[in-house]
């Protein structure tokens, strides 16, 4: 017999940024777990391309177009997925961009703003318009999806490290405020993973830096994030809270 508390059978799952990598990966895990999965995306033709993998495998999907820099499509858009199956369980919060710009650049101001947009302000807005289904589950999940430069920088890279550090500390905060009610909020660090942000890089610089700088000495594939991430949203994991997680295969331990 299946335990339930490892089991996500039924529940309502939101993962957003879910047309490609760790967000594809995410949506179709909790999918082959039995959960009824909400995929959203600014790229309306890749959510649905999700949606339809997803269905093809026998899983229980619907895509919607989102812009999560729109805060009204964010209200219309929750709205539409809480009626779906009349709740909303699990918010998985992993859409997310990445521009470089040097803090002297002329460009910096509109890259600092379109960057906290998305990663940051989409992040507490997608959150509270979640809160009237999350506050009716028995068991709801929040997990937000930072990144390792959020616990180490890159240099020309501020607008985006500034971004999900405030993620993690979105989540510590909504972790208190929301614990009394039973909503854990988790935080998800992934560090170099083989998605669409990283496939510019090429592969020698990918195999030096990742040989130099991680234990394990590659990039990670986005299921081994996928899985972290689901393993949050168990019923199980009922007393984990507040938590930032680096999924980075050493990256952190390293001092030098």
């Amino acid at each position: 017999m299946t335990n339930p508390l490892r089991s996500v059978t039924g529940l309502v799952v939101l993962v957003t940024g879910a047309a490609s990598g760790m967000g594809r990966a995410t949506a179709r895990l909790f999918a082959e777990e039995g959960a009824h999965v909400a995929v959203t995306d600014v790229n309306a033709a890749g959510a649905e391309a999700t949606a339809l993998e997803i269905a093809a495998s026998g899983g229980s999907v619907r895509g919607w177009a989102l812009d999560v820099a729109d805060p009204d499509a964010i209200t219309r858009v929750l709205g539409e997925i809480g009626n779906w199956h009349d709740r909303l369980d699990v918010v998985v919060n992993n859409a997310g961009i990445s521009n470089w710009a040097p803090i002297d650049g002329e460009e910096y101001d509109d890259v600092w703003d379109r960057v906290m947009r998305v990663n940051a302000t989409a992040q507490q807005r997608v959150i509270r318009a979640a809160l009237p289904w999350l506050r009716q589950a028995p068991a709801a999940r929040i997990v937000n999806i930072a990144s390792t430069e959020a616990l180490g920088a890159t240099g020309g890279n501020s607008a985006y490290a500034a971004s999900k550090a405030a993620v993690t500390g979105l989540t510590r905060a909504l972790a208190l405020e929301l614990g009394k009610i039973g909503i854990t909020v988790n935080c998800v660090c992934p560090g170099p993973i083989e998605t669409g942000m990283t496939a510019k890089v090429p592969d020698a610089d990918k195999a030096t830096y990742a040989h130099r700088r991680t234990a394990l000495r590659r990039y990670g594939q986005p299921e081994e994030v996928a899985h972290v991430t689901w393993s949050l949203c168990l019923p199980g994991a009922s007393y984990i809270t507040g938590v930032t997680i680096p999924v980075d295969g050493g990256l952190m331990a390293r001092n030098a």
